[in-house]
């Protein structure tokens, strides 16, 4: 069995992940800010919980260390967890609070549990030491001047995949990213209307909304030991939002 580590679990791609792995011969440590894990995680004995703000320190190491103390190692790390700006404010009228308050999460978070994995996977023995999977967004390189500061954040978890790809690629540890487009979740609810109009007037080649499960099958293949030779790669799960059409 694998052990995996997955943040943002208590949210809707989080939770759908966590669940294909746990289905998959996978035990999943999983952490988020909420008070409990969702009912469909809690009651399976592969799956820990943890509560935890991934941008405090002490609570990403202590995070690292539940999955180590228990388990012993660790072999996959997906890191979901992120946050939309509290308010959505021109990009004029961004403040520092809000940049400050996003990119904490969303990138240095992710950035700093990725190296505190990392050190722990390398220990492990074999040609294939473990897997890391981001997952960023289409807003990684789609201008949105009403949420300034996610872009760039997002726009940093690619760099931050592309980094550990780099550097791991010598202890056989394959980094990969995920670009969701627009998904199903609790960040999405409140311009349903909005993205329901854009693609019912054709933004995306394939005409639905994603689901979490869309972006959760791949991280399965991402982190199953299918694709022996890929690291550093960007998948876009996105309805093919990113093709350029005339």
């Amino acid at each position: 069995m694998r052990i995996a580590m997955v943040t943002g679990v208590a949210g809707g791609i989080g939770s759908a992940t966590a669940k294909l792995l746990l289905e998959n011969d996978t035990a999943v440590v999983g952490m988020d800010v909420a008070d409990a894990a969702p009912a469909g995680l809690s009651g399976n004995g592969n799956f820990t919980y943890f509560k935890g703000d991934l941008s405090s320190t002490g609570d990403r190491d202590a995070f690292v260390a539940l999955a180590v103390r228990k388990y012993g190692r660790i072999d996959v790390l997906v890191n979901v967890a992120g946050v939309a700006p509290k308010v959505r404010r021109d990009l004029l009228e961004m403040t520092e609070e809000s940049y400050d308050f996003v990119m904490g999460i969303n990138t240095k978070g992710t950035l700093f549990l990725t190296q505190a994995v990392s050190r722990e996977m390398i220990k492990n023995e074999g040609d294939c030491r473990g897997y890391i999977v981001n997952i960023s967004s289409m807003s990684g390189y789609t201008s949105s001047t009403s949420r300034g500061e996610y872009c760039v954040s997002k726009a940093g978890v690619t760099m931050i995949t592309t980094l550990f790809a780099d550097r791991l690629a010598e202890y056989g540890i394959a980094v990969n990213e995920i670009r969701p487009g627009i998904i199903k979740t609790g960040m999405t609810e409140k311009v349903k209307e909005k993205y329901d109009r854009l693609i019912d007037g054709g933004l995306l080649p394939i005409k639905r909304w994603g689901e979490p499960e869309d972006v959760a099958r791949a991280v399965l293949t991402l982190c199953d030991g299918s694709l022996p030779y890929v690291t550093g790669q960007s998948v876009d799960v996105d309805g093919g939002f990113h093709i350029r059409r005339l």
